[in-house]
């Protein structure tokens, strides 16, 4: 979330403005992030809801409440329903550290991402941003880059490698494009102009 503050401070993101986080825990380091850059932001506690489906309804209503236009999940780990998701088809953003289809869906997030790719073997990761679906990390692929892994990673010095290079770069780049109006989606395919 703090990459996208900063491009917006730099009038990297064109046609759009972050004006909300919302938060689904109190304590979230996000709501610190927002208040620092001058944005307003809102918890709805998952914990406050006795189901899923109630939780999802009251975040429906706050987004709702706020006319979001595209919600990008920078650090949200909660797995959206399928409703949610419907009510908000290729209007949610999220990035994931790895070049999707390779290690990612159900428990693939932070650390175990990396430690994954380091124990294949595999010479090339990066980070992918993608439209949300019902199903974890399989909606449309708008953006990836790709970062070498070098002798000798850890699953830190990836991680951070991987924020650095990939992701800080290509989740700005991908809201300023949909602010732009420059993305449609055919099916899987997502069409930048």
């Amino acid at each position: 979330m703090q990459a996208l503050l900063d491009a917006q401070t730099r009038g990297e993101i064109s046609g759009g403005k972050i004006t909300a986080v919302v938060s689904s825990t109190p304590n979230a380091f996000a709501l610190e992030r927002a208040a620092n850059a001058n944005v307003a932001g809102y918890v709805v506690n998952h914990k406050d809801f006795e189901s899923r489906e109630a939780f999802t309804d009251a975040l429906l209503q706050k987004l709702e409440d706020l006319n979001a236009d595209l919600i990008v999940l920078a650090g949200f780990l909660y797995i959206l329903s399928p409703t949610f998701v419907d009510r908000y088809e290729n209007k949610i953003m999220n990035i994931h550290p790895a070049l999707i289809p390779s290690f990612c869906g159900d428990g693939f997030y932070g650390l175990k991402v990396h430690k994954k790719a380091l124990e294949y073997g595999v010479k090339l990761t990066g980070a992918t941003v993608h439209f949300v679906s019902a199903e974890a990390d399989a909606g449309p692929i708008i953006l990836q880059k790709a970062v070498a892994i070098e002798e000798g990673d850890t699953p830190e010095t990836l991680q951070k490698r991987v924020m650095e290079q990939a992701e800080w770069k290509i989740l700005p780049e991908a809201v300023s494009l949909f602010c732009q109006d420059r993305l449609t989606v055919e099916g899987r395919i997502v069409h930048i102009q």
